[in-house]
């Protein structure tokens, strides 16, 4: 039937236009299909009980993702929800964000090191950051580090870099499981949150996603599954 071949072809496509070389191996699959569940079918697979589970299985896998689908088809995410949801998640970044540099280096008597000298100006940050930094990520940008708030970072490093003020440099050297940092605080910025229209998207996606795991706790409740 035709609606196997739009199955089969919605399975095969991966994102592929229409070709004729397309619908020839739709069609191949399809026959292919026929015969060899066909001559499962006359051998007696079916009555086997490995098989039998997996086409249980296969149908009740099949069954559910039909019903997700119609649940979220059924329950449309509206347009108050995306405000809804973007309006929570502009309320709660108020986390600032940090432009930050560093200096990586082993010991912290290398660090002390660094740190005098930015004291006594005979060098500057990013310098000894290109010269000195064990980071290979930022070493050879003078230490320079992407936009970003407290949580990129691991605790010590979070904890020293929000003590900072804009220009300041961390005066002892900060300790984590990488290394002896040399922490300098560039800038500070409120959070970027990207206008709605462009997470509309990703947004209705979620939504979505929340709507599948209420079907299925509808379905455990009543159900009564403990």
């Amino acid at each position: 039937p035709a609606m196997y071949g739009d199955l089969v072809k919605k399975q095969m496509a991966q994102g592929q236009p229409d070709s004729p070389q397309l619908d020839a191996r739709v069609r191949d699959s399809l026959i292919n299909l026929e015969l060899l569940s066909q001559a499962a079918a006359d051998k007696g697979l079916e009555k086997d009980p490995r098989v039998a589970a997996l086409l249980n299985i296969g149908r009740m896998d099949q069954l559910a993702k039909a019903y997700l689908e119609d649940y979220v088809k059924t329950h449309p995410v509206t347009d108050a929800e995306i405000q809804a949801t973007y309006d929570k998640a502009k309320a709660e970044a108020v986390e600032p964000e940090y432009l930050a540099r560093h200096i990586l280096v082993p010991s912290e008597a290398e660090a002390n090191k660094l740190i005098a000298d930015l004291n006594s100006k005979k060098a500057k940050f990013e310098d000894l950051a290109k010269k000195y930094s064990k980071d290979p990520g930022s070493a050879k940008n003078g230490g320079k580090l992407d936009w970003a708030d407290r949580r990129a970072y691991v605790k010590e490093f979070s904890d020293a870099l929000a003590g900072l003020k804009k220009g300041e440099y961390t005066q002892k050297p900060v300790k984590s499981q990488f290394g002896w940092h040399v922490i300098k605080l560039d800038d500070t910025r409120k959070p970027q949150i990207p206008p709605l229209d462009t997470v509309r998207g990703e947004i209705t996606q979620q939504l979505q996603q929340q709507r599948v795991r209420d079907a299925i706790a509808a379905a455990r409740a009543s159900a009564k599954i403990e």
